[in-house]
């Protein structure tokens, strides 16, 4: 028993030692090139402190501090990763608009455990754009306007019809549960209501150990977060298998993915598909609940906001005429105010905390340099609660976006990087056309 226990410690001093002088030999070979900060400990670096909860909208304590020590640029590390993170807006959007060249998608490797080595994060280049316009095809602008607006309307009303009728309820799961039930549905087909394994619960397990340590010991929440993806992988595979035995069309994503693969030009296989379709559920998913539940928290505490609110709503059903009919995209182009508070609710919230960016080529700028080899996370809540950016930055203000400029828009409201930017520019000119 001493023996074991000797070989185990041994081993593990071994291991430790061995990552602690990787990591200080590729320290050494960027000396004098990185910005300043810590690397912190063998191994766990400064990632106990990244991973710690806090309970606010402001800058997390974690950035906070070490750019007041450090500056808005500084280094650091995180699972055994050398990090660069940035909260300086012009780096930041340089490194948005050199995706594909100097940078790309780049990810921690227990994130591609947890998303899956064949996801959407785990390529880059031709590969990436080429999954990228498969998504695009579901979640895309004109899938957007001819329609998503339309199915999450009546989604929507179904469940405010619902909850009206419960004495209270957690806005926060019943939104969680409308939000799944359509994309499940759209990407594969899937009905929690009628399906035998239940993918919620094991979807819970997964995003509790989404934020934790990456220690896969039975116990941990890192093990139970694996395991719920284990779960909702072999629901996925199942129906994939279904599929292919059965002629039947259900006319959702993963009938559209199925088809792509057959195709003798494509790249496509199932087990990107897998990770795929377990990806884009889960980002949906997680995303939009947690910005409902900001929206309607952010409404309940100012009644003045809900008050211009309801105002441009009954203007709109005033000139529709006949209230019961869905809504169009004419009518959302229309919203002006209602635009306002999703973009002051996006602001604040700051629902993804780190968009993470390998580079490949050296990146200087302002006097940092980040060199070739090294993982920048660039980090939205910097740029979006700057006071020098926005007045009084934790306050809810939706009409501080009347002042807006839109060129400069993109460069102080960087939510999920290039991408979206991209998006919220057609969005924009559609509000003008």
């Amino acid at each position: 028993m001493w023996v074991f226990a000797l070989c185990i410690i041994s081993l593990l001093v071994i291991l430790i030692t061995s990552q602690w002088l990787k990591k200080r030999l590729i320290y050494s070979k960027y000396k004098g090139r990185l910005p300043l900060g810590s690397i912190g400990l063998p191994i766990i670096g400064e990632s106990n402190q990244f991973f710690s909860p806090h309970s606010s909208y402001d800058i997390p304590p974690f950035i906070r501090e070490r750019m007041s020590k450090y500056g808005l640029v500084f280094k650091t590390s995180l699972v055994g990763n050398l990090v660069v993170v940035s909260g300086d807006p012009e780096l930041n959007q340089y490194i948005f608009k050199e995706e594909g060249k100097s940078v790309y998608c780049s990810y921690t490797k227990s994130a591609f455990k947890i998303l899956g080595e064949q996801s959407l994060l785990a390529y880059h280049g031709v590969f990436h754009k080429y999954l990228k316009n498969l998504t695009l095809t579901m979640i895309g602008p004109e899938s957007l306007k001819e329609v998503l607006l339309h199915e999450m309307d009546a989604i929507t009303r179904n469940y405010l019809h619902t909850c009206s009728k419960y004495h209270s309820f957690d806005v926060k799961e019943e939104s969680a549960n409308m939000v799944f039930e359509y994309f499940a549905k759209k990407l594969f087909g899937y009905e929690e209501a009628k399906a035998s394994k239940k993918l919620r619960e094991n979807y819970k397990d997964f995003l509790d150990g989404m934020i934790s340590f990456p220690l896969n010991i039975p116990g941990t929440a890192f093990h139970s977060c694996l395991k719920g993806r284990e779960n909702i992988i072999k629901v996925v595979k199942d129906v994939i298998n279904e599929r292919k035995s059965s002629k039947e069309p259900h006319q959702d994503f993963l009938d559209f993915l199925i088809e792509e693969a057959k195709k003798e030009e494509t790249i496509l296989n199932e087990a990107i598909i897998v990770d795929l379709v377990f990806a884009l559920l889960f980002a949906s998913y997680e995303t939009s609940s947690q910005a409902i539940t900001l929206a309607m928290k952010f409404l309940s505490d100012h009644p003045s906001v809900v008050v211009e609110l309801t105002k441009e709503h009954e203007e709109i059903l005033k000139n529709r005429g006949n209230e019961e009919l869905g809504i169009t995209w004419m009518e959302y182009k229309s919203m002006t105010f209602t635009h306002m508070v999703i973009n002051e609710t996006l602001r604040l919230g700051n629902i993804v905390p780190g968009i993470f960016r390998g580079v490949t080529k050296d990146i200087e700028m302002k006097g940092t340099r980040i060199p070739a080899g090294s993982t920048v996370m660039v980090c939205p809540s910097v740029v979006h609660l700057n006071p020098a950016k926005y007045n009084d930055p934790l306050a809810f203000d939706p009409w501080r976006w009347e002042a807006f400029d839109f060129l400069a828009f993109s460069r102080i409201f960087s939510l999920f990087g290039i991408g979206f930017s991209q998006l919220l520019n057609y969005t924009w000119m559609n509000w003008k056309n």
